[in-house]
């Protein structure tokens, strides 16, 4: 496989809580060679560390992977989420080599233009109910617990990782719908910022979409899926999937696909 890039974007990692994969994501970081690496936030789950932090050898390791990346001479960009939103008052400024920004323009190596951000501004526009949002994060807390437990289980024997949240988030319909509803809103935004492109994070569901010259990316996590998206030295973005058996997900649509179904979407991790 693949490990060099011209860029590298990865979100929703929540680092310091124990749904974090950061073994998996510590290898892919020590694997892989990229001129950017950009962290479309959620990063460092502070607002999970408030009731209960957990961070342990691990996830230190993370954190010192990606300092060392930037002091080797890799263009480190940090966009904060709503996970890890403190960090958004030192936008502007460079901390120990990693910029930070409120959101990014990437132009890609064949001319085109992303607008980078974590995606949390579209919650509003896809209009959950506070008790639906309520039970959706101790629905999704739980799911996350049988992961772990599931995936402790597929490596006592002998198993690669599988995505509990992958696999239900592609056959219940609702999850569907809201996932639908947040491309959509992507989307928009792109097109409103006149560019080729959007590339964010947030709802942990990496997927292409293209749609009226429009091309949406997620790159989806690594809490549930161990998912990145890359960018050869051509300008062709893939997603990738990085756990005991990394593999190519799938390469953004190309022009016969557009406005058709998705080329990609996270079911399989």
């Amino acid at each position: 496989m693949q490990t060099r890039f011209r860029s590298v974007f990865i979100s929703d990692v929540h680092l310091g809580t124990k749904a974090c994969q950061a073994v998996h994501l510590l290898n892919f970081l020590q694997s892989i060679e990229t001129d950017t690496l950009y962290l479309v936030g959620d990063i460092i789950d502070l607002q999970a560390m408030r009731h209960k932090a957990y961070f342990v050898d691990a996830h230190h390791q993370v954190v010192e992977q990606v300092l060392a990346m930037a002091k080797s001479g890799t263009k480190v960009i940090y966009i904060p989420g709503n996970h890890d939103a403190f960090f958004r008052q030192f936008a502007g400024q460079t901390l120990s080599g990693v910029d930070i920004q409120l959101h990014a323009r990437h132009n890609t190596a064949d001319g085109r233009s992303f607008y980078v951000s974590h995606g949390d501004e579209f919650d509003q526009m896809v209009k959950i109910s506070p008790l639906m949002l309520a039970i959706g994060d101790k629905a999704h807390g739980l799911m996350l617990s049988l992961n772990q437990s599931i995936n402790g289980v597929r490596r006592f024997l002998g198993l690669p990782y599988w995505s509990l949240a992958g696999y239900l988030k592609s056959h219940i319909g609702k999850a569907k719908e809201f996932i639908e509803r947040f491309e959509t809103a992507a989307l928009k935004s792109a097109k409103s910022h006149k560019v080729d492109g959007y590339i964010c994070g947030h709802i942990h569901f990496a997927s292409f979409q293209m749609k009226e010259g429009i091309l949406y990316c997620n790159d989806g996590d690594w809490v549930e899926h161990c998912t990145a998206l890359t960018e050869s030295s051509s300008g062709e973005l893939s997603l990738l999937h990085w756990s005991e058996n990394p593999k190519h997900l799938g390469t953004e649509p190309k022009p016969e696909e557009w406005d058709l179904a998705p080329s990609y979407s996270r079911n399989t991790a």
